[in-house]
């Protein structure tokens, strides 16, 4: 059985060890190391105690930001009591902190030689995800108790910075001490690693420890249970939806990154560790949205944060254009200088739409209009960016064709892998592409625009120049993209506006987005919930039978939580309650196979297989749309929606969910409590406000 791998994080800023604490360089999958805004800091962190790595006996990750690891030295002896015994504790705030407790458990003294190799390779996470990390030239400089490491690049300079509490010897590549201890005596030795970066774009943001090692976990945890108390407190009946909840909103504070604006005290979230800590567009958005009834100032952020980086130039390089919202920011060294787009690359056709949408949803839910108002020429940029330039060819759809070859994403849909668009057997459609749930969301976004335009920005005549677009674009949307004789919608039109026949779960997304005709529903649900979608666990990027599909191909057969929050909301939206909670129920009680923590991504084997949800090799997690999943779920089988004089709801409970009751849901009207049954009969209590 691997190794597990436990990372303790402060939003872009995380440690990921072995269950020993260790940081070894040569694992891979996922990779160890001390990272910060994309640069890894420590690529080696390894203990030995007397010249041997230490044997581990148990391994806490008590919360996202504090782990501890009970090690002994090895033994040779069977049921030999060890003398010495080493609590290895680690947190995370800005710094990395790393305590040892040694404790001697004779009644006599003992010399011990304690040892960390150390490494700093200052790779880039774009080097490590790819496999190719270049060799640096590092240099180490030793002072009393500290070992400072630099590698500098022009004016990228990266450093860090290892301080030790005690007196040791420092090498360029390990700190070492000898200790003694006297009987029965306990001695801490404290670790201060900090991660510093100069670049001729960004002014440097000094790094510094707020205080001891209990000191910085102690205000963690106030920090934490402060953001727990602005979330409603859940009470069921049902026990892995409550502690999927719990997990979802500690792995939402977790994730939380704090982007280089003028406030620094507010967050949005980072995509998932360890590949994507950092700001996307679509990621943050439909995370925002997921969780809207229960963090709010999320999409706040995040739609002040995305405006203020709103395309305003013709940029090949970063696929940029006036109006568009970005797709994913870096900070690391292939970014600094040039080589990658990403300093933000703007490579996502879907991300523009979806802010109109989460813009609106922020506003019913929040009343907050100011926020609307002062946000209204970044929603006219974007909707001059749809239909400028997003629609290539002047056809009334929204398509994709990078104009970075080199470096620019080929696919620029949330299905964002080089394969992800196939045709039915297997060839890979080519560019312009225009997937069907993009034009979902245009669609969605113009009739939520058409609101605002017409409630909070007193324009009229825009309203109605939004709806009758929207109008013509379903109206086109069904002609162009229905395949009758396999009566579903296709994937995608190709650069030669053909049909890419695959059967996927994009059409799902149609009905969250309200683009799809009464007379096709049917279809669309039983497409949906058949076998060669549904796996049991959940519905299928790719139906079985389609010649791409493998269960264990990211975007082709594997089964996604975020793309199963928003199909189940779209099949409340039509009617369709008992699926959408089959599927809630779905995604909810896969989470107890995953510790209650959603990854990003599972393999989409049937369930009458393998009878447990089948982990996927390279999958994030924590995950932010993974995270908000059951979330959105929960507000989808309640029915929950704002009103000016509270939540309203319909609640269609799957019976495993039990009773549900809500305490200080937020909204326009402050706060309210919201009580649900569920029935073994099926039948449904209407909802109950209590407060």
């Amino acid at each position: 059985m691997p190794d597990r791998a436990i990372s303790v994080l402060d939003g872009n800023t995380f440690v990921v060890s072995d269950s020993r604490g260790d940081v070894r360089p040569e694992s891979r999958v996922p990779p160890h190391g001390f990272f910060s805004e994309d640069t890894r800091f420590v690529s080696r962190w390894e203990l030995t105690v007397s010249g041997q790595p230490t044997d581990m006996l148990s391994t806490t990750d008590l919360h996202y930001f504090v782990a501890q690891f009970f090690l002994i030295p090895p033994s040779e002896a069977f049921h030999a009591a060890s003398p010495l015994t080493v609590l290895r504790q680690r947190v995370v705030k800005d710094v990395w902190i790393e305590e040892l407790l040694l404790s001697n458990h004779l009644e006599e003294p003992m010399r011990i030689d304690v040892e960390l190799a150390v490494a700093a390779d200052f790779a880039d996470l774009f080097e490590i995800k790819d496999a190719h990390i270049r060799e640096r030239t590092v240099s180490a400089t030793t002072r009393e108790n500290e070992l400072a490491l630099r590698y500098r690049n022009g004016g990228f300079l990266r450093e860090t910075r290892i301080t030790v509490s005690e007196q040791a010897t420092i090498e360029h590549d390990a700190v070492r001490l000898q200790l003694l201890l006297a009987p029965r005596e306990e001695r801490t030795v404290t670790f201060v690693i900090t991660p510093h970066g100069e670049q001729p774009d960004r002014a440097p943001v000094p790094r510094r420890p707020a205080g001891t090692f209990e000191e910085i976990r102690l205000r963690r945890g106030s920090d934490l249970g402060a953001w727990m108390a602005l979330a409603p407190v859940l009470e069921t009946s049902g026990d892995t939806l409550k502690h999927v909840y719990h997990q979802s909103l500690e792995d939402l504070a977790a994730l939380r990154f704090y982007p280089h604006i003028a406030d620094q005290d507010v967050s949005l979230p980072a995509a998932g560790l360890p590949w994507f800590m950092t700001l996307f567009g679509r990621d943050s958005i439909i995370t925002s949205y997921q969780v809207l009834p229960f963090q709010p100032e999320l999409a706040r952020t995040t739609l002040r944060t995305l405006a203020g980086r709103q395309g305003i130039t013709l940029d090949d390089f970063r696929d940029q254009e006036p109006g568009k919202i970005l797709h994913e920011i870096r900070f690391g060294e292939l970014t600094a200088t040039g080589e990658r787009p990403h300093s933000p690359y703007y490579g996502a056709a879907d991300a523009t739409p979806l802010y109109l949408v989460l813009l609106d949803e922020y506003e019913r839910w929040s009343g907050d209009r100011d926020l609307v108002r002062e946000l209204e020429p970044n929603a006219r940029a974007a909707l001059e960016w749809i239909d400028r330039y997003g629609d290539l060819d002047r056809d009334g759809f929204v398509e994709y064709r990078t104009r970075n070859p080199r470096t620019g994403l080929v696919n620029q849909c949330w299905k964002d892998s080089w394969n992800s668009i196939l045709f039915s057997d297997g060839r890979l459609a080519e560019g312009p592409i225009a997937t069907c749930e993009i034009q979902g969301y245009v669609y969605d976004a113009k009739r939520r625009a058409a609101r605002l335009a017409r409630e909070v920005w007193n324009d009229e005549g825009l309203a109605e120049r939004l709806e009758a677009e929207a109008d013509e674009l379903r109206r086109r949307f069904h002609e162009a993209f229905w395949i009758p004789d396999r009566a579903f919608y296709a994937l995608a039109l190709d650069g030669d506006k053909h049909q890419v026949d695959s059967l996927t779960s994009n059409i799902g997304h149609l009905l969250w987005s309200g683009i799809v005709g009464e007379e096709y529903v049917e279809a669309v649900v039983g497409h949906l919930m058949g076998d060669a979608l549904y796996s049991g666990w959940g519905v299928r990027t790719m139906a079985m039978g389609e010649a791409g599909y493998n269960p264990i191909e990211y975007h082709n057969g594997t089964v996604w939580p975020h793309d199963n929050s928003l199909i189940a909301a779209g099949l409340r939206r039509y009617g369709h309650d008992d699926e959408a909670a089959r599927i809630a129920s779905a995604i909810v009680g896969a989470s107890a196979y995953f510790q209650y923590r959603l990854p990003e991504v599972f393999a989409g084997c049937p369930a009458s297989m393998t009878h447990a949800p089948v982990e996927y090799p390279t999958a994030s997690s924590p995950q932010a749309w993974a995270a908000g999943a059951p979330l959105l779920a929960l507000t989808t089988v309640l029915g929950l929606r704002p009103t000016p004089d509270g939540p309203a709801s319909d609640p269609h409970l799957p019976e495993d969910f039990g009773t549900v009751t809500l305490h200080g849901l937020r909204g326009c009207w402050g706060r309210a409590d919201v009580a649900m049954d569920s029935t073994r009969d099926g039948t449904r209590d209407a909802a109950l406000p209590v407060g």
